[in-house]
């Protein structure tokens, strides 16, 4: 999506009549996106002032084009300012440039992360060229018709007030690498700029470049279990995208300045735990593999670490297939309860992901050790936890940043944690923020500003269950990459016999839950058909969910309510609630569940409510008045 598009004339007109700024908040209500950040729209006013300047020569066609604010597919990320057309030879290119007010910056030792002034403090933050680069990165991976036309993207950043006096705090050795793949001008570069859009702009391309960017088909977005085992050896099939970069890069360093710490007399800093704080599909298990790669091909000893068997055997699976000895895999990947005994910092580096699902003790009777959490921290260097608090499902979970901190107070642990390393960014859910936004405050978990709203989703509420699962097998043929997911309402009784369906609904609707004979639902060519459920689906995703909403959520007296009672008898997530009487937790736990399903898909979710209530309310907040 695109906000704002023109011709490099009218661009120059709207900024030479002071209007830019209004205009683009303008279409930005146009494409039904809210918008009050005054200080985006200052920079809007202030920086496009300064860019008018560096493209308003005559050497650059009035007729090429120009577009501000173009969404990255499947991701939040928007690009600043793009201007396309051909250069001499009349090649189609499209320079990207990213966009800063900044007039210093501080150095750190950490490669393509910087220090400013954004958000009202002082932050670590990509380098603005690595930031440019990466940005161009993303949208090759994601749009067949950049390789379709010979689109090259030429990336760089405008820092139009940095001062001259600080340039080696921004461009300098350490950030050499991503300053050559994107140039980076200050102050008085201004000239430099032009010169650098002349060798790529010049003349208007015969084919619309914009159009082509923004509704270019999009190739199959990257599954992380797919990209594993060329991540294993060393290639690059992600690129980190601003606080996912500056959260690997920040562990990256704490791993060497811990073993180099070690060494010395006096080692009692030597150890660290990082937090990483984050929603579904921020990117967690993808910087926490990209971490685990890394480190590998480094050679530190890690570990990938997950309580929730579905993703281990998924990844298992993935990596047999491509050649991968089977032991090697399970000394990479190993569940939360595996470090009970393990000796004192025996590990450079553990990674846990899903790290709300961390339980007190380990054992299949939970009788073994003292605390997972501690265990972890104990037995490794640096310990590195990816958090959802709104991802407890089961009241065996226990995972917490406040336990996380008391454990490593006990153990000697020092923290990192806060703003600069949570990610917020959305890479799922069509990079809808609005989505999880919206889901929030559905569900109860937070009040947002999102209660009713258009969304930049495939989201559709069905009143026929069986019309659900013909529209999501439709697109299940094209990748296998669409499941039914179900919140645990039905009993599993083909379990054992395989015989009977466990989910009976209107319509004639029946299904098994997910085989019992295989770990790799997620993957399987032949389980479409079956329905997983909280524990099969979480830390996975795909490109579309049919989320099927029992009974122990429903609309009642004019709010969105739970009801515990509803749960499968053969669900232990709510194990211990009748006894211990903890019914705010079993509410908790029921609406983490469906925060969860409902944000497994990157590009979809189908939706099917029992309570015909909630599906009706459901359609009212999407404002849905069609009936699929």
């Amino acid at each position: 999506m695109i906000v704002y598009r023109n011709s490099k004339g009218r661009f120059v007109e709207d900024v030479r009549s002071n209007n830019i700024a209004s205009i683009i908040e303008q279409e930005f209500f146009a494409h039904n996106i809210g918008h009050n950040n005054t200080s985006e729209y200052r920079s809007w006013a202030n920086s496009l002032q300064y860019l008018r300047n560096a493209i308003d020569v005559p050497q650059i066609d009035d007729e090429c084009q120009v577009a501000i604010e173009y969404q990255i597919p499947l991701t939040s990320k928007r690009v600043d300012f793009l201007i396309a057309g051909v250069d001499e030879n009349n090649h189609n290119n499209v320079v990207i440039i990213e966009l800063k007010q900044w007039e210093t910056s501080g150095k750190t030792s950490r490669p393509d992360i910087v220090t400013a002034f954004t958000g009202g403090a002082n932050r670590a933050v990509v380098h603005p060229s690595y930031q440019a680069y990466s940005y161009a990165k993303t949208i090759e991976s994601f749009n067949e018709n950049v390789q379709k036309y010979d689109i090259s993207l030429q990336p760089c950043a405008f820092l139009h007030n940095y001062r001259e006096i600080n340039r080696s705090n921004i461009d300098c050795p350490l950030y050499r690498e991503a300053v050559s793949l994107a140039p980076v001008f200050l102050e008085g570069d201004t000239g430099k700029l032009t010169d650098f859009i002349l060798k790529f702009v010049r003349n208007k391309s015969k084919i619309d470049l914009l159009y082509k960017i923004e509704d270019g088909r999009l190739r199959p977005a990257k599954a992380l279990q797919d990209a594993l085992g060329s991540m294993l050896k060393g290639n690059r099939e992600f690129y980190l995208i601003d606080e996912q970069k500056v959260a690997f890069e920040t562990i990256r360093r704490l791993v060497k300045m811990s073993l180099d710490q070690a060494t010395m007399p006096d080692a009692s800093h030597s150890k660290y735990t990082v937090i990483i704080e984050g929603g579904p599909g921020t990117g967690k298990s993808v910087v926490a593999i990209q971490l685990l790669c890394d480190l590998i091909q480094s050679g530190y000893s890690a570990n990938y670490i997950t309580k929730n068997a579905a993703p281990r055997n998924v990844y298992f699976e993935k990596l047999r297939r491509d050649a991968y000895r089977q032991n090697y895999i399970r000394s990479l990947f190993k569940g939360s309860g595996s470090f009970v005994g393990a000796g004192k910092d025996y590990f450079d580096c553990l990674i846990v992901d899903e790290a709300h699902r961390l339980q007190m003790k380990s054992g299949l009777y939970q009788n073994q050790g003292e605390c997972q959490t501690r265990e972890i921290i104990h037995s490794s260097r640096v310990s590195v936890f990816f958090i959802d608090e709104d991802q407890v499902v089961t009241t065996s979970d226990v995972g917490s940043v406040d336990l996380i901190k008391e454990c490593a107070k006990e153990e000697g642990s020092m923290v990192y944690c806060g703003k600069d390393l949570n990610l917020v960014s959305q890479f799922r859910c069509n990079g809808s923020d609005g989505y999880l936004a919206f889901l929030d405050n559905l569900l109860g978990i937070r009040e947002t500003a999102n209660t009713r709203m258009d969304l930049d989703y495939d989201i559709r509420v069905f009143d026929n269950p069986c019309a659900m699962r013909e529209a999501l097998r439709e697109k299940n043929r094209v990748a296998n990459k669409s499941r039914m997911i179900a919140g645990y309402c039905y009993d599993w009784i083909s379990k054992n016999g395989k015989s009977g369906y466990d989910i009976v609904l209107s319509d004639g609707f029946k299904a098994q839950w997910n085989f019992s004979d295989t770990a790799t639902w997620a993957i399987d060519e032949d389980s479409f058909e079956q329905v997983g459920c909280i524990h099969t689906s979480q830390g996975l995703e795909f490109e579309y969910v049919g989320a099927i909403i029992g009974r122990d959520l429903i609309f009642r007296d004019g709010k969105v309510q739970t009801d515990f009672r509803a749960r499968a008898r053969t669900d232990s997530s709510l194990k211990g609630i009748k006894t211990t009487r903890n019914y705010a937790l079993a509410d908790r736990i029921i609406r983490n569940t469906y925060r969860t399903i409902l944000s497994r898909g990157q590009k979809g979710c189908f939706i099917y409510c029992e309570d015909t209530a909630l599906g009706n309310y459901i359609k009212n907040q999407l404002n849905l008045s069609q009936k699929p």
